[in-house]
């Protein structure tokens, strides 16, 4: 089992957006059978910061994931100039 833990970065102003658009994301990851659980947390010192957890049985699991037609259809959300500055990704395995 994995966790990888994604931060991002909002625009001012887009947090609701990327909120909204991740919730796409969430729900999409959810039919991936080798995915448990995403969990997402907002920085209470500064609202455009986000991070986001999420557990996979594999790394693999995750790579295929993220590399599917599926999850490309429900992340354009990050071409609509949301985001502040490139994500950081980082895995955890157990």
């Amino acid at each position: 089992m994995i966790t990888v833990g994604m931060n991002y970065q909002v625009i001012s102003g887009k947090e609701k957006v990327f909120e909204n658009a991740f919730r796409k994301v969430v729900q999409t990851m959810g039919e991936d059978p080798g995915h448990s659980v995403t969990q997402m947390y907002r920085n209470i010192d500064d609202e455009a910061s986000y991070l986001i957890t999420s557990d996979w049985n594999s790394r693999e699991a995750f790579n295929e994931f993220i590399a599917s037609d599926k999850f490309k259809k429900v992340t354009n959300w990050g071409s609509e100039q949301i985001l502040a500055g490139r994500p950081k990704h980082e895995v955890y395995e157990k």
